[in-house]
C-alpha cells in the first residue's frame, strides 16, 4: 500500500519541482532548456508509471510544465528586447516678427564742424552702427536721407548746410558697404522741421540731426 502511494506521488512531486523552479530563479537564456527538461521529467515518470493514471498525469503536468516555460519564457525574453519610446519633437521656434513697412532711424547730435559737412571721428561709431543694420536689408529697399539744423544762421545757410550733410552721411554709409541702388533720396530741409526747441543748447542739438527713412516692400 505504501509503495503504491509513493509510486503514485512521485512523478506529482517531481513535475511540480520542475514547473516550480521554471517559473522561479531561471534566468530568460535558461527557459528554452528548462522546457525540455520539464518535458523529459515529465515523460520519463509517466513511463515508469506505465498503465498507473498517476504516470499519466505525471507525464501531463512534465508537458504542460514545460510548454508553461518556454511560453513564459519568450515573452519574457520579447519584452527585453522593446525599444525605448523615442524622445519628444522639440516645439520649432516661433518665427520672427515682420518688419515694418517703414522705419525711421535718426543719427542725432552730429559733431560737424562749422560750415563743414565732414563726418567726423567721434560721429563714426554711430554711423558704421546705422551701416552694419542697412546692411542686411533686402536689396529691394529704398532709403531716403534727409539732413537738419537748428535755427542759428539763416534760413538759406542752413538749408545749403543740411543738403551738404545728408550727402555726406549718404557718402559715409555707401563707403561702409550700404548698396548705393538703395539710396533713392538725398535731401536737406535746413532748420523747417524742428523736433525740439531752439531755445535750449540741448534743443538745438536735437535739432542737429540726419534721419534715414526706410521703405520696404
Amino acid at each position: 500500500m505504501s509503495k503504491s502511494i509513493a509510486r503514485t506521488a512521485l512523478p506529482l512531486i517531481l513535475a511540480s519541482t520542475v514547473l516550480a523552479g521554471c517559473a522561479g530563479g531561471v534566468q530568460k537564456s535558461d527557459w528554452p532548456v528548462c522546457a525540455a527538461v520539464g518535458a523529459l521529467v515529465g515523460g520519463a515518470a509517466g513511463a515508469t508509471q506505465s498503465g498507473n493514471v498517476a504516470g499519466m498525469a505525471a507525464l501531463g503536468i512534465g508537458t504542460t510544465a514545460g510548454a508553461y516555460c518556454w511560453v513564459h519564457g519568450k515573452g519574457n525574453e520579447q519584452v527585453a528586447r522593446m525599444e525605448p519610446a523615442p524622445a519628444p519633437v522639440p516645439a520649432p521656434a516661433p518665427a520672427p516678427a515682420p518688419l515694418p513697412k517703414q522705419e525711421v532711424i535718426t543719427a542725432r547730435d552730429l559733431h560737424f564742424a562749422f560750415d563743414s559737412a565732414e563726418v567726423s571721428p567721434q560721429d563714426r561709431a554711430q554711423l558704421d552702427g546705422i551701416a552694419g543694420r542697412l546692411r542686411g536689408e533686402a536689396a529691394s529697399t529704398r532709403l531716403s536721407i534727409t539732413g537738419h539744423t537748428d535755427s542759428k544762421g539763416t534760413d538759406a545757410y542752413n538749408q545749403r548746410l543740411s543738403e551738404r550733410r545728408a550727402k555726406s552721411v549718404s557718402n559715409y554709409l555707401i563707403q561702409a558697404g550700404v548698396p548705393a541702388a538703395s539710396v533713392v533720396s538725398v535731401k536737406g530741409m535746413g532748420e523747417r522741421q524742428p523736433i525740439a526747441t531752439n531755445e535750449t543748447a540741448e534743443g538745438r542739438a536735437t535739432n542737429r540731426r540726419v534721419e534715414i527713412q526706410i521703405d520696404r516692400e
